[in-house]
C-alpha cells in the first residue's frame, strides 16, 4: 500500500481552506447528534497514553478522560491552529502535532488506545491509515472509531456513490467509504459495531490483535476479504478549485 503525495496534499489544502468555517458548517449536525456520539465513544477510552488521530478543531476535547495523557495529530496546520486556541480556552492538557495518519511518526506500540472521529472519510488511503493506527497501538490495545460510511441500503448506497464526487469537492470527505471492511483489511479485530442514523454512522470498537502475526493484506485474505490493491483502498480524489 502506497501513500499518494498528490492526494494527501490536496486533502491538506482543502482542510486548510475550510478551517475557519469548519465548526460553523458542522454546527447543525454537531448540535443534533455528533456531540452525543462523541461523548459515548470517549467514555470507552481507558486511561494511559492515548492518541487522537484527526483532532481537527478539537471538538473531542471536553470528552478526554481525566487520567489519560493525550497526543492529538492532524494533517492540516490550519485546523491545528483552531485546536490550539480551543485547548487554551478550555484548559485542556494535550500535545498537538501536525502529522499524516498514513505515516505516523511514532514507534510501534506507543499508545494504549487510539481514537478517531469522522476521519477516515477523508484519509486518501484509508487502509494504510488504519494500518498505521494498528502499528502504533500496543498489542491488545483498543482502537475506537466513529465514522460515517456508505449506507447499507441498496438504493441509498448508489445515491451516495453518485453524490460522492460533489461531497469530496465541497468538503474533502468521502460519503461512500466502507470503513468496517477497511478496518478488517488493516488487520484489526472488531469487537463491536454500533449503527446509527439509518446505517450511515457507525461506532467501531476494534482491537490490536495481540497474537496475530501477518501483514494487513494477508490477514484480509485469511478472513475471506478481497485483497486490497492500492486502487481498491483509495477513493479517487476530485482535484480542482473546489
Amino acid at each position: 500500500m502506497k501513500r499518494d503525495p498528490v492526494a494527501t496534499a490536496a486533502t491538506r489544502a482543502r482542510y486548510d481552506r475550510n478551517a475557519r468555517l469548519y465548526d460553523l458548517i458542522e454546527s447543525p449536525m454537531e448540535q443534533a447528534a455528533f456531540r452525543r456520539w462523541r461523548k459515548q465513544l470517549w467514555a470507552q477510552v481507558p486511561g494511559g497514553r492515548v492518541l487522537e488521530v484527526g483532532v481537527g478543531t478539537g471538538k473531542n476535547f471536553p470528552y478526554y478522560p481525566k487520567d489519560a495523557r493525550v497526543t492529538a495529530v492532524d494533517l492540516s496546520g490550519r485546523m491545528l491552529e483552531q485546536a490550539r486556541r480551543r485547548a487554551i480556552h478550555q484548559g485542556i492538557a494535550v500535545e498537538l502535532l501536525q502529522m499524516d495518519a498514513q505515516a505516523l511518526a511514532f514507534p510501534d506500540g506507543s499508545f494504549d488506545c487510539v481514537v478517531a472521529t469522522f476521519v477516515f472519510c477523508s484519509v486518501p488511503n484509508p487502509v494504510l491509515g488504519l494500518s498505521e493506527l494498528r502499528r502504533v497501538c500496543k498489542p491488545g490495545g483498543k482502537i475506537l472509531l466513529l465514522e460515517h460510511v456508505r449506507p447499507e441500503s441498496l438504493w441509498l448506497g448508489k445515491l451516495f456513490d453518485l453524490l460522492n464526487p460533489i461531497a469530496v469537492r465541497l468538503t474533502g470527505a468521502n460519503i461512500n467509504r466502507r470503513t468496517v471492511e477497511n478496518v478488517l483489511r488493516a488487520g484489526l479485530e472488531i469487537e463491536a459495531v454500533h449503527t446509527a442514523f439509518f446505517g450511515i454512522v457507525k461506532c467501531i470498537v476494534a482491537r490490536h490483535p495481540a497474537a496475530v502475526v501477518g501483514t494487513p493484506v494477508a490477514l484480509a485474505m485469511e478472513r475471506g476479504l478481497p485483497q486490497p490493491s492500492d486502487e481498491a483502498v483509495r477513493d479517487p480524489v476530485v482535484r480542482g478549485s473546489g
